[in-house]
């Protein structure tokens, strides 16, 4: 049912989407047709939504189609930590149709900029290595922010270490994943000056 919500929304929005009902039959859908984007749940059986991504991005003929999770379940900071760079978005359900759409624009607005980026800086005689590790570090900056921002959300990190050991881990977490952005998009700071100085 929710499936046929989320694809009568897409459709109003013109998109033209494909559905299938779990992890197996979304790989066997790929196998035929290359989406712009894969909407993903977690909670599915018996192949669940990580280890469906996981196939995804292992395989070279579908490990560029960007992928959002589309879930009930509460976001963790170890699957951050696993999963954040192979993922676009975290969106919750319920969502409403104008937040679906956000997302998916954004999404696709990301990755069309990135791309721009990379052609100008190839153009511009940048080496590959450098402009290989912006596209890489300009996506994981802002999808990691995006994930910092949903735990932050879920967790209410500054009373967490008040809730005892987990609260204290949970909090603890959030704060490497965050020293971690911060050390990236430093980075990414550095690279985007050399590709705006070339």
């Amino acid at each position: 049912m929710i499936v046929d919500v989320l694809v009568r929304m897409l459709r109003m929005d013109g998109y033209n989407p494909l559905s299938a009902s779990g992890g197996k039959q979304c790989l066997r859908l790929l196998e035929k047709d290359r989406p712009d984007l894969i909407l993903l749940d977690i909670m599915m059986e018996p192949m669940d939504g990580w280890e469906t991504l996981r196939q995804i991005k292992e395989n070279p003929a579908t490990r560029d189609i960007p992928v959002a999770m589309l879930t009930a379940k509460q976001l963790t900071p170890d699957e951050v930590s696993k999963y954040g760079s192979l993922i676009e978005d975290y969106i919750m359900k319920p969502t409403t149709h104008r937040q679906l759409n956000e997302a998916i624009t954004y999404i696709l607005s990301r990755r069309d900029g990135i791309l721009n980026d990379i052609l100008k800086a190839e153009q511009s005689g940048v080496d590959r290595e450098i402009v290989e590790e912006y596209a890489e570090l300009a996506h994981n900056v802002d999808v990691l922010k995006g994930l910092l921002n949903t735990l932050t959300g879920f967790y209410d990190i500054h009373n967490a270490q008040k809730r005892g050991p987990i609260g204290q881990n949970i909090a603890r977490a959030v704060q490497q994943l965050a020293m971690v952005a911060r050390f990236q998009e430093e980075r990414l700071h550095q690279i985007r000056s050399q590709i705006h100085s070339a």
